[in-house]
């Protein structure tokens, strides 16, 4: 979700779920290192239960980061292992790393020498053309040697040559039911699946075969997902009735990110699937795309734009 969840939409997909666990961008243990720590490991404590997404190949840099995380207070620690861009490929880390097993059980190990907080991996059912489930378990194999007892597993593998971090999300063929035998075979990890599932009835299926669902686009595109999620999932009353209210108690955040230095388009930009489906929705949307770029742009941008929604 690379320039997707950062610290100001997971601030609002907070406000409609208190339950789910939110997981930042992925962050480089070179930005950390010798970047902007403070901006990239900031967030604001309603975020809470909140996951930090790492990427990275040296064992001793991993754990350094992972220090920084748990200082910092994040729920999680997430080693990305399933990221098919160039970028990501030149710098060795992400789905390139599937290839070399031993190497990200040597990682994993070394952030959960270092850190309390728990550690996890998500990755790829396999890439290029070691896509066997012979493949995918050997590396699970031998990435749990590691003492890491979580993996979530993207149901799609990866092309590294040929295909664009685009067509790798939507290419690839899914194949939950790969997924569903390593829960299987692996009774004893936890198996959180993703890739593709676009409601929660499908994730609800899921959960008969393995310990967890992520939802990625579903929710960026269409946040009002989550209003059910506390109550269908952890047995807990809706913080919100409507979206309506999202943008009432979204408004004093986004006046203090503003008097702070935020530019109002870095936040309206995740927003713009809220009413997703209701009369208006196109013409909140084209209210905010148009105008939250303006120099002049303010938190009263949104009580225009919310104006053109009929509930």
């Amino acid at each position: 979700m690379l320039d997707w969840t950062d610290r100001h939409c997971r601030y609002f997909l907070r406000l409609i779920s208190k339950q789910t666990l939110l997981y930042t961008e992925m962050v480089t243990t070179g930005a950390l290192i010798h970047g902007d720590r403070k901006r990239y490991l900031r967030f604001d404590k309603a975020e809470h239960p909140v996951a930090i997404q790492l990427g990275g190949s040296d064992p001793a840099d991993l754990a350094n980061c992972s220090v920084m995380c748990e200082d910092e207070g994040y729920d999680e620690i997430n080693l990305n292992v399933g990221c098919p861009s160039d970028r990501v490929q030149s710098g060795k880390f992400g789905a390139c790393l599937m290839a070399e097993p031993e190497l990200v059980r040597d990682c994993i190990g070394s952030m959960i020498n270092q850190v309390d907080t728990p550690v996890t991996v998500k990755h790829r059912i396999g890439i290029d053309r070691d896509d066997s489930l012979e493949q995918l378990l050997r590396f699970i194999e031998i990435v749990k040697q590691s003492g890491c007892k979580t993996f979530i597993i993207h149901a799609r593998k990866a092309w590294l040559d040929g295909l664009s971090p685009k067509q790798n999300r939507d290419i690839p063929p899914l194949k939950y039911d790969v997924v569903y035998q390593v829960k299987q075979l692996h009774p004893e990890l936890e198996i959180i699946i993703n890739g593709g599932i676009h409601n929660l009835d499908d994730a609800e299926n899921h959960l008969q075969a393995v310990d967890g669902v992520m939802l990625g686009r579903a929710i960026y595109h269409d946040p009002w997902l989550l209003a059910d999620v506390d109550r269908r999932f952890y047995k807990k009353d809706n913080p919100l009735d409507s979206p309506l209210q999202v943008i009432e108690q979204l408004l004093p955040y986004i006046q203090q990110q503003m008097e702070e230095g935020a530019a109002l388009k870095h936040i309206t930009r995740h927003i713009l699937g809220l009413f997703q489906g209701l009369p208006g929705a196109k013409s909140w949307r084209r209210v905010l795309s148009e105008k939250a770029y303006l120099a002049d742009a303010g938190p009263e941008l949104l009580q225009e734009a919310v104006a053109k929604v009929r509930l």
